[in-house]
């Protein structure tokens, strides 16, 4: 089996690398200055030159907030650079893995979001990423759809490391309480998306690590479990937003369902407090 790796610079694709190391995996790794993935042409041709099994799409936008002034640079890079490289892996008759998002739900429902729930994205971001998956569907039969939230990872920026930097100078800090979701340890991740490359069980999933918090409850426990001293106040994102305005808006409820991980044979993820206590340990 042979694998191309988007974004390896990234969190996500630094640890898919890793995994697929461990486990003797051929692979080659790519980030932008590669490959330009919204470069149609540039796509096809480097496809085919590698000719992959799987291409292991982890390349994105990411800058929220800045997506909202900049939407056609962000619709280039997650919406057309993700189905342009669906397009070349279904003319390779390659399987693809698409790194989504919980961004593409609007926070507002009562329970957990199924992987059949009708997206319904509210920022510029999650609206791209939405536009992925359908163009990923359209390409191919043979992909694999993975929404994600709350990633944390050794190789990158993450909110783990935000709150570890800040309690360098910090006594105190205010942290949104009335936001939830699951944090993902691309470790973890990792090798649950190398599991999957060996399958033919296509579809759209949800994969985070177990358990739900709020951000005040995760910055909390990295404290905890970081032992540092620092006072952690609660506040809603009506009063935050107040203090630190942002462009994009963020899904209060991001508790993504992973049932269908289980119906198809795949394990879930631990924990995430037991993933934030071995990222910690990772990064000591």
């Amino acid at each position: 089996m042979k694998v191309l790796v988007t974004g390896v610079k990234g969190q996500l694709g630094y640890d898919v690398c890793r995994r697929l190391t461990e486990r003797g995996i051929e692979h080659h790794g790519i980030d932008i200055d590669d490959l330009d993935i919204t470069d149609a042409d540039a796509v096809r041709d480097y496809v085919r030159a590698y000719a992959p099994d799987v291409i292991m799409h982890n390349a994105a936008y990411t800058a929220v907030d800045r997506a909202e002034s900049e939407p056609e640079t962000c619709r280039r890079v997650n919406a057309l650079g993700t189905g342009y490289l669906a397009q070349a892996a279904a003319a390779a008759g390659a399987k693809i893995v698409y790194i989504s998002t919980d961004y593409v739900f609007d926070g507002e429902k009562a329970g957990a979001y199924l992987p059949e729930d009708a997206p319904c994205p509210v920022s510029v971001y999650g609206s791209t990423k939405e536009e992925g998956e359908r163009l990923v569907r359209a390409a191919t039969p043979k992909h694999f759809i993975v929404r994600i939230s709350w990633v944390f990872g050794v190789h990158g920026n993450n909110f783990v490391k935000t709150m570890l930097r800040l309690s360098e100078t910090h006594d105190t800090l205010n942290v949104v309480c009335d936001q939830v979701g699951s944090p993902t340890y691309t470790s973890d991740l990792a090798a649950l998306l190398v599991d999957m490359i060996g399958t033919e069980r296509y579809g759209t999933y949800h994969a985070t690590n177990a358990g739900v918090c709020s951000w005040y409850e995760f910055a909390c426990e990295i404290f905890r479990l970081a032992g540092r001293s620092v006072k952690v106040d609660p506040v809603t994102t009506e009063e935050y937003l107040r203090m630190a305005p942002q462009q994009a808006r963020r899904p209060k409820n991001s508790v993504m369902d992973q049932e269908k991980l289980t119906a198809n044979g795949f394990a879930r993820l631990p924990d995430w407090k037991d993933a934030l206590q071995r990222y910690l340990a990772e990064l000591r």
